[in-house]
């Protein structure tokens, strides 16, 4: 039997859902911040030299900002299929990684693989849920499309 501190399963589960949220959306946002970086430096050593930046520069730089045109799945109606899709995979991984947690932290500890498990797949019904949301709203939409 685990004979450590009772509190440290729980705060780790804790710790790992934080993680498991905030993680790729920084992940994310990071390299995207490092891209515009680097354009940005490209431009301004261009301006320094006195040459005109590429035109496929200006292009990238504006696409991100103005209305580009992109798929219907991306600007339209299926957009809020796409996110509900996406949502209700993430709270169903979030649902397993739970369930597996709990099943190997019940090897340590019986009481603390129940909590940490139960914590973290119940973590998972809230992109589930959202995701269902997203879902609904896109039945609603396809609705008013229809008529």
């Amino acid at each position: 039997m685990y004979g450590g501190d009772p509190f440290v399963v729980p705060v780790f589960g804790i710790f790992m859902i934080i993680a498991v949220v905030i993680g790729p959306i920084w992940v994310r946002s990071y390299y995207r911040s490092k891209e515009r970086e680097e354009l940005h430096r490209t431009l301004r050593t261009a301006y320094e030299k006195g040459l005109a930046p590429p035109p496929e520069l200006i292009e990238k730089l504006t696409a991100e900002v103005g209305p580009a045109e992109t798929s219907m799945a991306t600007t339209g109606g299926d957009r809020d299929l796409r996110r509900g899709v996406v949502l209700i995979a993430v709270g169903v991984g979030l649902a397993l990684l739970g369930i597996l947690l709990g099943w190997g932290i019940s090897f340590a500890s019986d009481i603390g693989g129940a909590i940490t498990g139960g914590i973290v797949a119940g973590a998972g019904a809230i992109p589930g849920f959202i995701g269902l949301a997203y879902i609904f709203l896109w039945l609603l939409g396809r609705q008013k499309r229809a008529a």
